[in-house]
């Protein structure tokens, strides 16, 4: 999609992938040139069958519908304010913080990158949309950091060399909803020093987000650091983003606790790690 978007038609991507696998028989050779044909010849079986257009992630029937589309449009428009202050006025009127979350940022953000994808917005009004939407997540803080704290302690980052934060933001910011101590370490966090926080923090829950299948390794790099340390032994890992919706048993595979599809399932599943491990 992305790349038909931008004038690169499926047969030219088709003989691109055709000459790779060329390349990589005669340059490399071995078993790594014949785990790299498979996947070469599996992308090429299966190209034919992808779309060429992908749908709107803004729904008539969605729940928050109306102002999700609202507050995307004000963004497109550059105007961060009209967003704020419609998302703060439907906070004042009762719209709960979790549903503004769910059901406008998310979606809205979802949105986003999809019009990027069909090349119907650049860069930098994709990298403009995230941070008024950073922002405006701040400003709903007063909200957020008000609950009692009377739930265990979450620790939640993005891996070393992933940059997309807002995610995992998001997840922290629901614990602290939930009445959990967070400790939201951002983006591209060294593996060693998220453990050390870990073990600083008491953590009972890490969070780790990756957004893209080649952050893994490095997902896999700092689950077995807590495996390994003895002070970490109680640690429950939870694991989320775009690789383990494609692949739902994929954090079995990098030896987590658990994976959440949203900020609410991931508040659900701790819950029930900590109580299975009480109840052993």
């Amino acid at each position: 999609v992305m790349l038909g978007t931008r004038g690169i038609a499926p047969e030219d991507l088709a003989r691109h992938l055709e000459f790779t696998r060329l390349v990589v028989r005669d340059e490399i050779g071995g078993d790594a040139a014949a785990l790299a044909e498979e996947y070469l010849s599996a992308s090429l079986a299966h190209l034919p069958t992808l779309p060429s257009e992908l749908p709107s992630h803004l729904t008539a029937d969605a729940p928050q519908a109306e102002l999700a589309r609202k507050y995307l449009d004000a963004l497109l428009d550059g105007d961060r304010h009209s967003a704020s202050q419609m998302v703060l006025d439907a906070v004042g009127a009762g719209t709960p913080v979790k549903d503004i979350y769910l059901h406008v940022f998310q979606p809205s953000q979802y949105e986003v990158g999809r019009l990027w994808q069909v090349n119907a917005i650049s860069v930098a009004q994709e990298h403009y949309c995230t941070a008024a939407t950073q922002l405006i997540m701040s400003q709903l803080y007063p909200h957020i950091f008000a609950s009692e704290k009377r739930a265990g302690t979450l620790v939640a980052t993005c891996v070393s060399g992933d940059l997309h934060e807002i995610g995992v933001r998001m997840v922290a910011d629901f614990f602290e909803l939930d009445g959990w101590n967070t400790f939201y370490l951002g983006a591209n966090m060294p593996a060693q020093s998220v453990v050390d926080t870990v073990v600083q923090r008491g953590a009972q829950v890490l969070g780790i987000s990756a957004t893209i299948s080649s952050h893994l390794r490095a997902v896999r790099d700092v689950i077995e650091r807590i495996h390994a340390h003895p002070d970490c032994q109680h640690v429950k890992i939870l694991v989320g983003g775009y690789p383990f919706l494609v692949d739902p048993d994929l954090w079995r595979k990098v030896a987590a606790d658990g994976c959440a599809r949203n900020a609410q399932e991931a508040i659900t599943v701790a819950h029930e790690l900590i109580a299975r491990d009480q109840r052993a």
